[in-house]
Order: C-alpha cells, then structure tokens, then sequence
C-alpha cells in the first residue's frame, strides 16, 4: 500500500491553534509526569508507558490507512535521530520535574529557541550575528536569575531540565527537516518505537505497580496526552513554518503557573516573574531578527 505524504500547506491559523493545543497537553504531559514521580513511579517506567502506548495509538491509527507504508520513511537516519533527541529530552525533563517546579523547569524550556539558533550555527551552517547572540547571553542571564546557582535554593536538577531543553532544540530542528519529507504517522510511529524498544528491559526490570485509582487514570492516559500532543505538533509545522509558531509557545507559562499553583501548591516565586520575562523577551527578539533578515524586499547590509 502506498503512503501518501500530505504537502505544506500555508494556512497558518491552523498551524497556531494546533500548536497551542500541543503546549496545552505538553503541560499536562509535564504534570502528569510530576504526579507519577512523587507517587514512587520509577522515571523509565513512565517514559516507557508514554511511549509503548504511543506506539500503540500511533499504529491503530496509521495501519489501517497506509499498511506496511506506516515504517516506509525517506530518511531513515533523521527519524532515529528525532527518535533519540526525544528520548533525551523526556528522560532529562521527566526526572527533573520531580525535583523541580513545573514553572522552573517550564521558564528553562523557554531557552529552546535561544538553543536552536545557537545550534543553527553548528547543523545548519546558518551566519547568528552579534545581535542574536547577545540575546541568547541576555537570555540565559534570565535562567541564572530563575534557577539561582550558588544559593540554597539551587537544585542540581536544574542542569538535567536544561539538558532535556538542549534535546528538545534538537528534536525541533529535525521536525521541520522531516515535514513534507516523512508522512506524520511515520514521524509518529519512528517517535515512539525507538524509545518503547530501547526502555522495555529497563522499566519492566524496576516496574511498580500504582495504588490509587487516580495514579492508574494518569499512568493509563499519559501516553495517550503524549501521542496528541505530539501530533498537534507535528501537523501544525506543515501548516506553518516554525519562525511563524515559535512565539506562541511562550503561552506555555501560563499553563505551568496554572497547574504548579492549583495541582501542586508550588506558586511561583520573585525570581521567575524578574527571569522569566527576560527569557521570553530575548526569545522574540531573535524571532524578530530573523524574520526581519528573510524579507526579500529589505537587503540588509550590517551584520545578522
């Protein structure tokens, strides 16, 4: 059977509210995680159930319509890749947010545009001028004044949340690569098999079962968050280029604030309403800039 991979399309109302909807249900993927861990729920053990029903939806879903051309992927080495970089950033974030306040480790997550123009250097060979690094300097100033090294309130978790946002930048970058190349069903399905196969023995080897009714329903339904969300995602970059979605992911902080407060009763502190907003401030600038060095019509002549 034949796979049929949908065309970018410019329709980028849809592209914002699908990615609105993902930041929507990564928060409630982050809290469901947090829930897990302070219940006793081995890390691993959650990755391994996000993942193993996410492969699971993911098939149901795609099998049906496009058969063996489910695993028929144009670029075999960019979706284990992406595959990897996932598994990265959730073993990173899912061990941090036990540690940490979601809005903590949300306000870190901000980096990630800072981290993919920093890394466009390196991959994509792209020329960042000294406007847009002094704005990821300016904005990793802003982690310091959130996380506070040096204090006792510093927790060394906080360079896992900042590994996991490095993996995240990651797997950002070889989305887009992917769109237009990959169907989402093969996306999806490379997403989630890699980490099923490669958690297996070591969740099943530590498994703990959960003793509430309510640890079950978050065990159970977080895979199935984590496929949605993922999928909202992967969709809204074929409706929309990445430097058009990227300021609404800050809308995320208001999701973190809302379920730290009213789930956790972890209410955010001075330093996150003084560091955060300086992330997010040099975040749009590079997206500014950048939009601003793509207008054909305005040659800009002083350096990017």
């Amino acid at each position: 059977m034949s796979t049929t991979i949908a065309p970018i399309e410019e329709r980028r109302l849809l592209g914002i509210g699908l990615v609105l909807g993902a930041y929507f249900l990564f928060v409630c993927l982050d809290s469901s995680a947090k829930w897990l861990g302070l219940v006793g729920i081995p890390a691993l053990q959650i990755m391994f159930v996000r993942y193993a029903v996410h492969l699971g939806l993911a098939g149901a879903i795609n099998l049906p319509r496009q058969g063996l051309g489910l695993l028929r992927t144009n670029n075999l080495k960019l979706e284990l890749l992406r595959a990897a970089a996932l598994i990265g950033s959730t073993l990173c974030n899912f061990t941090a947010v036990r540690y940490l306040p979601l809005t903590v480790t949300g306000a870190i997550g901000f980096t990630i545009p800072l981290i993919v123009t920093a890394l466009s250097v390196l991959f994509l060979h792209e020329h960042v001028g000294w406007r847009r690094w002094t704005a990821i300097a300016v904005g990793f100033v802003g982690v310091l004044i959130i996380v506070r090294p040096g204090t006792e309130v510093f927790h060394p978790a906080t360079l896992l949340s900042l590994g996991g946002a490095l993996s995240y930048a990651s797997y950002a970058m070889l989305t887009r690569r992917l769109a237009g190349v990959d169907s989402a069903g093969t996306q999806q399905f490379y997403g989630a098999a890699l980490p099923t196969l490669v958690l297996a023995p070591f969740a099943l080897a530590a498994w703990t079962w959960p003793t509430t009714p309510v640890d079950w329903a978050v065990l159970s339904l977080i895979g199935v968050v984590g496929f949605t969300g993922h999928q909202f995602m992967t969709v809204a970059h074929r409706f929309a280029p990445a430097s058009a979605l990227a300021p609404f992911g800050y809308v995320q902080i208001l999701f973190f604030i809302a379920a730290s407060w009213f789930i956790f009763h972890q209410p955010p502190d001075t330093s996150l309403f003084i560091g955060a907003p300086i992330v997010v401030a040099s975040g749009l600038y590079i997206w500014l800039r950048e939009r601003a060095l793509s207008r054909p019509a305005s040659p800009v002549t002083e350096e990017a």
